[in-house]
């Protein structure tokens, strides 16, 4: 399998989701940004705003050529003999909803292969409600079990875990959402997190998790688009944006990846929100709906286990 066929199949995806989506919101359409990229290759950035459900959300693909930066090489375990010349290609996708009852979604698969042959696959998927919902947190992981276990039936444990720890907004001593999965660096072949599976395998998986984006999140979207919600509610929202930003700005590793390699500005920092909030010191009322959320925004939730 060439790295010419996983970006095919990867474009491909990018039409299917966008589809979807705009099938769903009704009004709302994607707006594409053809961009090269100064090293080698480019993308197709995708971005929908003001639409009926679909405040702000963008739906990337790209497909690059360069030289790893020297301060990704121990991040990525590259020893010296390692060949630094890489390929890599992905689907990278966040939505923010109008309807505060509506969660935040974001999506990544992603292939990474250097000229030496090594190669990996890493991405996931997690859902950010500004207000959890039991059944709908349930809905979204039962969902994703089902998916992995197809595949492994270690992949859903280990990569439930894997997105708690990285899906953790250490300054806040709180989760980003209610988490999903995450993987990376599966290698084909090797024993570890990808359990030794083929290529062909671990793409398959890969695929299966980025085909299952659009009817998951059009769910969600079609389930409380209409939900009735007060200036309250939505001035909570503001308060959760800004929780995701402190995250997608401080720890998250794929906006530091695209940025320490000069990638496109715009494209990166798509996953921001339209509008977010910051409140000094701000402190939900005991008992109330944004409390309860609160409570639920640790590690270690079994959603799984009815």
């Amino acid at each position: 399998m060439k790295v010419e066929d996983i970006e095919l199949k990867f474009r491909n995806l990018q039409d299917q989701i966008c589809k979807a989506i705009e099938t769903e919101d009704g009004t709302g359409q994607f707006r594409e940004d053809l961009w090269a990229h100064h090293s080698g290759g480019g993308g197709r950035t995708r971005l929908i705003q003001k639409g009926s459900v679909i405040e702000k959300g963008g739906v990337n693909f790209s497909s690059v050529r360069g030289e790893v930066h020297p301060r990704l090489r121990q991040q990525m375990n590259l020893g010296e003999k390692d060949d630094f010349h890489f390929a890599a290609t992905g689907v990278s996708i966040v939505m923010h909803p109008h309807n505060p009852r509506v969660p935040i979604i974001h999506m990544n698969v992603r292939y990474f292969e250097l000229n030496n042959g090594i190669c990996w696959f890493g991405g996931g998927i997690d859902l950010t409600p500004h207000y959890v919902v039991e059944n709908d947190a349930r809905y979204f992981h039962n969902h994703l079990r089902n998916v992995c276990d197809k595949h492994h039936p270690e992949f859903y444990p280990d990569f439930k875990n894997w997105a708690d720890d990285y899906f953790y907004i250490p300054h806040r001593n709180e989760t980003r959402g209610i988490g999903g999965i995450f993987f990376d660096y599966l290698k084909p072949d090797v024993p570890g997190k990808g359990q030794g599976l083929s290529k062909e395998a671990l793409f398959d998986f890969v695929m299966e998790i980025g085909n299952s984006f659009a009817p998951v999140y059009t769910h969600f979207m079609a389930l409380h688009r209409n939900d009735a919600f007060t200036e309250k509610e939505k001035q909570w929202q503001f308060l959760r944006r800004g929780r995701y930003v402190e995250f997608n700005l401080v720890w998250d590793r794929g906006t530091k990846f695209g940025l320490e390699t000069n990638g496109r500005t715009e494209s990166i920092l798509m996953s921001l929100p339209p509008q977010a909030n910051w409140e000094y010191s701000f402190e939900p009322e005991d008992g109330s709906e944004e409390q309860k959320t609160l409570n639920w925004l640790r590690k270690d939730v079994d959603w799984t286990n009815s």
